[in-house]
């Protein structure tokens, strides 16, 4: 039995250089489609639409490092910043294109989270290896909302990435995976106690909760902060981009990725489908995987 419900993969690892391992899933055979997970998730994350898919496509879903079953090195040990994952996820795909038979070019991007500024700065590097996009509550490019915090998010934020008490909360008490787990944070549909067990699995002791600090310090809120030039760069660069077939899903409910962020993915992506659930919220593949994942496969399989 799968130490994870609904996550019967097998693991597999890649080692960067500086033997750091990167976990992950490498399923089913066909056109390559690349899942890319955000903070505090992991791949199991995508547990549902791998095997929806595995059948007619090849699912490629890493653990970012840090993250998931993924090596967990100190602050001192690995560089945790939007830069250091878009590398890592380029060293990955281009192993499994040089030493594991995937192909350079036809890849479909699966994005959530952090997962859509790190993999639209990839396909910027690779733009014709991307064929499609599937967007799922996420942002690739600076918040309409200017560099003002919305304000029911701004004195949290401050909180968790300017104090002690914030240190305390990420690292001690592992309070951002596990408030991504509850109503109505993360989800608005409650968890299973098991699936919550699982997202929460590698986050189990306050070293391996290192990673999960880093990404929410490194939000590029505004010019000045370190990983705003390659998410402005980013953005500039998504027109090359409009023309591909994309499936935009949403969860309406989500906190911190708004209407207006939906919005902005319509204005870049014009001809894309979209499909919103007023009742999802930021993991939208748990509230709404009943809608979610058969829209993507549809998509998928009719273009």
């Amino acid at each position: 039995m799968t130490r994870f419900p609904g996550y019967p993969f097998t693991s597999r690892w890649h080692a960067h250089p500086g033997g750091l391992r990167q976990h992950y899933v490498d399923e089913g055979t066909g056109a390559p489609v690349l899942f890319v997970h955000g903070n505090p998730s992991w791949s199991y994350l995508w547990r549902r639409p791998i095997l929806a898919l595995r059948d007619r496509f090849r699912c490629v879903a890493p653990d970012h490092i840090g993250m998931g079953l993924s090596d967990k090195p100190a602050a001192r040990e690995y560089d945790h910043t939007f830069a250091s994952r878009v590398d890592d996820l380029d060293a990955l795909v281009g192993h499994l294109i040089a030493h594991r038979g995937a192909p350079e070019r036809g890849w479909t991007l699966v994005m959530h989270d952090w997962g859509g500024p790190i993999g639209m700065a990839w396909a910027c590097r690779h733009p014709g290896r991307v064929a499609r996009l599937v967007v799922l509550n996420t942002a690739a490019f600076p918040s309409p909302h200017g560099e003002r915090v919305r304000l029911p998010l701004r004195a949290p934020l401050w909180v968790l990435r300017r104090t002690r008490l914030g240190a305390r909360l990420f690292l001690r008490h592992n309070l951002f995976a596990r408030g991504a787990t509850w109503r109505p944070l993360g989800v608005r549909r409650r968890m299973p106690a098991d699936v919550r067990a699982a997202f929460l699995a590698p986050y189990d002791r306050p070293e391996h909760r290192v990673a999960v600090q880093r990404f929410v310090h490194d939000i590029p809120l505004r010019p000045g902060d370190r990983a705003w030039p390659l998410l402005e760069g980013t953005g500039r660069r998504l027109d090359r981009f409009a023309g591909l077939p994309a499936f935009v899903g949403w969860g309406l409910r989500d906190p911190v990725f708004d209407p207006a962020m939906l919005a902005e993915w319509r204005r870049r992506l014009p001809h894309a489908r979209v499909e919103v659930c007023r009742r999802a919220g930021h993991y939208l593949l748990e509230d709404a995987h009943e809608r979610f994942v058969p829209a993507i496969r549809s998509f998928l399989t009719e273009t």
